[in-house]
């Protein structure tokens, strides 16, 4: 019996001794890690204790911005210069071609003896400058008869032959004005033609701010659909002086972008609708028809007034074979003469008026927006021979 109550005593300590070393960790794994929370509530302040709202009054609000874009300013519009007596105003740029027309040539006529070699020197630097054979055999046949007959030998008198004979070669009587005045009840069309790379895009630019600078309202057609940076750029060139450009699709037809063109221009009583057309290679018959298809779709509307041909001065006598098929492809009424800056091939102008009896209506100076303009054969000349001294 004693064995029992022993036994059962044992017993009872044992199990008060396993839940004395249980039950306190058991508690400790129940408690968060010192300074924590608890691990999925998260307790917020009621609503009435949130922070008051920041009320501010409507004159201080920023102005509202709608879809996150900001309105872009209004672009000012340039005032072009006024085309008279820009030639003038220009004459620097065209002296610098003087070493050909100029000096060389003034030096030689000044010698006291003029013989055989002096003449042959003369007709050399004339060709040279792209003056053509027949026009340079012309010219140096008058001045030796003049010089003969005269007797001159100052430079000042020579120079003054020269500018005379030079002008003449010039056709200064020829008509040189544009026709951008609106008849019948639509605006003129002028419609710029040209081979790849001789300013077209340019200079249709140029031509539309000569004639906002003398008054005429215009309207750009983008018929260039080969290429999507040209519309671009022209619609640049519109913008800047608020000529409205009419533009298709890239690789669009040319002609219907014309009609459409000439259409608007009807429709918002423009004076003048200007047309650029796609650079063409001259002897690409494929690309050259579709040049006469592109007037012959504008001629619905009217008459062409003026297909102007861009010829690049630089291009030398090769501009005459490129004046001749154009001329027979869309009958060209003027030449716009480019990149005279610089050079010395402004001997251009007196072959192409000699070889085609086309005049040529604008010159090209320069790189800057208003460095075109009107041709005056006697101010290109005296530019050509600079100063008396």
């Amino acid at each position: 019996m004693e064995y029992v109550v022993a036994a059962v005593i044992l017993l009872v300590v044992l199990v008060v001794g396993v839940a004395g070393l249980v039950v306190p960790r058991l508690r400790r794994r129940e408690l968060p890690p010192p300074g924590a929370g608890p691990a999925t509530t998260i307790e917020r302040p009621p609503a009435e204790e949130e922070a008051p709202e920041l009320v501010v009054p409507d004159e201080e609000l920023p102005p509202l911005i709608v879809g996150e874009k900001v309105e872009e300013p209004v672009r000012e519009l340039e005032t072009p210069e006024p085309t008279a007596g820009r030639l003038v105003r220009l004459r620097a740029r065209l002296a610098r071609s003087q070493s050909v027309f100029g000096r060389g040539l003034l030096s030689v006529l000044s010698r006291d003896h003029l013989d055989e070699d002096a003449w042959e020197e003369i007709e050399d630097s004339l060709i040279s400058a792209d003056v053509g054979v027949e026009a340079t055999q012309v010219i140096v046949q008058r001045l030796r008869e003049r010089v003969r007959v005269l007797g001159t030998r100052t430079v000042a008198e020579v120079r003054a032959q020269l500018a005379e004979e030079l002008t003449a070669a010039l056709e200064p009587d020829l008509d040189r004005s544009l026709k951008t005045a609106p008849h019948d009840g639509r605006p003129a069309v002028l419609l710029v033609v040209g081979v790849n790379g001789a300013g077209k895009t340019t200079t249709c630019g140029k031509i539309g701010r000569v004639l906002i600078a003398d008054g005429r309202t215009v309207l750009f057609g983008a018929a260039d659909t080969f290429r999507a940076a040209a519309a671009d750029q022209l619609q640049t060139w519109g913008e800047r002086v608020g000529a409205e450009t009419v533009r298709g699709p890239e690789g669009g037809d040319p002609a219907s972008v014309a009609f459409d063109a000439v259409k608007r221009g009807i429709d918002t009583s423009v004076d003048t609708v200007l047309i650029d057309t796609a650079g063409r290679l001259q002897n690409k018959v494929g690309l050259m028809d579709e040049l006469g298809k592109v007037k012959r779709v504008v001629e619905k509307h009217g008459p062409v007034d003026e297909t102007l041909l861009i010829l690049d001065a630089t291009t030398g006598q090769n501009g005459l074979e490129q004046a001749r098929v154009f001329t027979e492809v869309v009958d060209v009424t003027g030449v716009v003469l480019t990149k005279l800056d610089g050079t010395a091939k402004g001997g251009i102008v007196i072959a192409v008026q000699r070889k085609l009896g086309i005049p040529v209506k604008l010159v090209g100076l320069g790189e800057g927006p208003d460095d075109l303009a009107p041709f005056e054969p006697s101010a290109f000349v005296e530019a050509l021979l600079g100063s008396d001294s």
